[in-house]
C-alpha cells in the first residue's frame, strides 16, 4: 500500500505517518514548513521530505490514498492533482476510522480534559498489559509515538471537535462511531468555525448520535449541557454519569477515597480527579475492575504540558499547562492553589489561539484567574495581526478578566523581567499557553527562577 501525506508536518499527521510506516505501509509526504519536534521525528523515521514545498508531480496514479491535513489549502496543487487523477483522498480521522472499523473503539471527547483522560486510559491499559491501538494529542511517558495502528482488537482515540480537513468541514470526532464514548464537558471553543454556542453544542449531540448500536456514553453530570444531551439519547445507549470522587489532600499529596481506602496519586486538582473517575468508568465498560484501575493509576504523572511539573525546590514548584480556554484556565489555577493553599501563586497565561484573541470571545475569561494571588496575562499584537483579527488592547483584556489581580502585557520581555525580579521562596509559578510566550523555553526559564 502507498500513502502520501499532504501537510505531513502537523502534530497528528506526522505521528500517523510514523505509525503507518511501522505497519509496513509505503509512506511519503510534503509540506511548505515543518518545525520541531515534527521535523526531527520525521527525519529519524526516514519520512522527512527531501524538499520543502508543494509539487504536483509527487502525486501519481499508483497511490492508494492521499491523507490531507488541515494546514493545507483547498487549492493545494498536490490536492488538485489527486482529485484530477481520482486518487482516494482521506482526512486523517477518516483514515483512522478505516483502519479501526473492525476494532472496539473508545473515543474521548469534550472541550477540556481529552488528552489527560485518553492518557490515563492508555497508562492503565499499558500497566495491565492490555494490547491497544491509540490516537492521542500528546506524547506520553512510556510511548514513543502519539498514534499506533496494529492488529490489536481495541483502539483508544482522542476525539477532537475541530474540522477534519480543508475539504471536509465535519468535526474529526464525527468520524469515529464509538462503542464506548466519554464527554468531559462543553465550553464554547473554536469560534472561528462554530460561530455560536448552540452551533458548538450541536456538534456534541451529533457525536452521541453516531455511537454504535448498544453503545455506552460516560459523561460528566456536573455539566448542564451534557445533562441535557444525556436525556435525549437513543434508547439503546447506556448513559454512565460521573462527578468528582471523594479525596483528601495531606501535606501537598492527594489521596482518592475508594472502598474506604486512601489511594495516593501523583496527579492533583479536582479537574484531574474528575477526569480520572471518567477514565475508570470507561475502562469498567470493557471489563477492567476498580481494583486493577486504582493499582495502575497511582503511577500516572500526567500528560505533557498538562499540569506538568517543570521545576521544584523545598518551598516552590513551577508547572506548565496547555490551558488556554476559559474552562481549562480556571480549573488549572484552582488546582494549583488548592494543592498548595499556604503558598503564593503567580499564574501567567498567554492568549495565543484564534478564539482567545478574538474581541467577541474575551468576556468568556471573566473571573478565570481570580484564585491566583497574582495573575499575568500576555498577548502579542503581532499574532493578532497575523491571524487577521480586529486589534485588541491591554484595557480590553484587563476588563474581560475582571479581577484586580490581573496585569496585562504585550511585550514578552517585560513579563520575563517581572518574574525574574520576584522572590520565589514560598511561591509557586504556573505557566499556561498553547504557545511559548514569544519563543521562551518554558522549562529552562522555570528552572532559572526556581532552582
Amino acid at each position: 500500500m502507498r500513502v502520501h501525506f499532504i501537510a505531513i508536518g502537523g502534530s497528528a499527521m506526522h505521528n500517523l505517518a510514523i505509525a503507518l510506516k511501522r505497519k509496513g505501509i509505503d509512506v511519503s509526504g510534503s509540506d511548505d514548513e515543518i518545525f520541531e519536534p515534527s521535523k526531527g521525528r520525521l527525519d529519524r523515521n526516514g519520512l522527512l521530505p527531501a524538499e520543502i514545498g508543494w509539487n504536483a508531480d509527487r502525486i501519481t496514479g499508483d497511490l492508494d490514498a492521499v491523507i490531507l491535513g488541515m494546514h493545507a489549502r483547498a487549492d493545494n496543487p498536490e490536492l488538485l492533482r489527486a482529485q484530477e487523477l481520482g486518487v482516494k483522498i482521506y482526512s486523517y480521522p477518516e483514515f483512522v476510522y478505516e483502519q479501526s472499523k473492525d476494532k472496539t473503539r473508545i473515543v474521548i471527547g469534550g472541550s477540556h480534559g481529552k488528552t489527560t483522560i485518553t492518557s490515563m486510559i492508555l497508562h492503565v491499559l499499558n500497566e495491565l498489559k492490555v494490547e491497544t491501538d491509540y490516537l492521542v494529542g500528546a506524547l506520553l511517558e512510556g510511548f514513543d509515538c502519539m498514534v499506533q495502528l496494529s492488529d490489536a482488537e481495541l483502539i483508544v482515540i482522542e476525539g477532537d471537535e475541530y474540522l477534519s480537513s480543508p475539504i471536509d468541514r465535519r468535526p474529526k470526532f464525527h468520524w469515529y462511531a464509538p462503542d464506548v464514548a466519554l464527554l468531559s464537558g462543553i465550553a464554547w471553543d473554536h469560534i472561528n468555525v462554530f460561530p455560536t454556542f448552540d452551533n458548538y453544542v450541536d456538534q456534541f449531540k451529533i457525536f452521541t448520535e453516531k455511537l454504535e448500536q448498544d453503545g455506552k456514553l460516560v459523561y460528566y453530570s456536573g455539566d448542564a449541557e451534557l445533562e441535557k444531551l444525556s436525556e435525549d439519547l437513543r434508547t439503546d445507549i447506556k448513559a454512565v454519569p460521573y462527578q468528582i470522587p471523594d479525596y483528601e489532600i495531606v501535606d501537598g499529596k492527594t489521596f482518592v477515597i475508594h472502598d474506604n481506602k486512601k489511594i495516593s496519586l501523583e496527579i492533583f486538582g479536582e479537574h484531574n480527579l474528575q477526569n480520572m473517575l471518567g477514565a475508570k468508568l470507561v475502562l469498567n465498560q470493557i471489563g477492567i475492575s476498580d481494583d486493577d484501575f486504582y493499582q495502575a493509576i497511582q503511577s500516572f504523572k500526567g500528560a505533557a504540558k498538562r499540569l506538568e511539573l517543570v521545576a521544584e525546590n523545598e518551598s516552590s514548584v513551577a508547572y506548565k499547562d496547555f490551558a488556554h480556554s476559559p474552562s481549562k484556565l480556571k480549573a488549572t489555577v484552582k488546582a494549583v492553589k488548592s494543592q498548595y493553599p499556604e503558598r503564593k501563586l503567580v499564574a501567567c497565561m498567554e492568549l495565543h489561539t484564534f478564539s482567545s484573541l478574538k474581541k467577541e470571545f474575551l468576556p468568556q475569561y471573566k473571573n478565570c484567574m481570580a484564585e491566583a494571588d497574582e495573575a499575568l496575562v500576555y498577548f502579542s499584537p503581532d499574532v493578532v495581526a497575523h491571524k487577521k483579527l480586529e486589534p485588541i488592547t491591554k484595557e480590553m483584556v484587563s476588563e474581560a478578566f475582571g479581577t484586580s489581580n490581573v496585569t496585562v502585557f504585550t511585550e514578552s520581555n517585560k513579563i520575563l523581567e517581572l518574574l525574574r525580579s520576584k522572590e520565589w521562596k514560598g511561591a509557586n509559578l504556573l505557566l499556561m499557553s498553547s504557545g511559548n510566550f514569544h519563543g521562551v523555553d518554558l522549562n529552562a526559564f522555570a528552572k532559572e527562577l526556581i532552582h
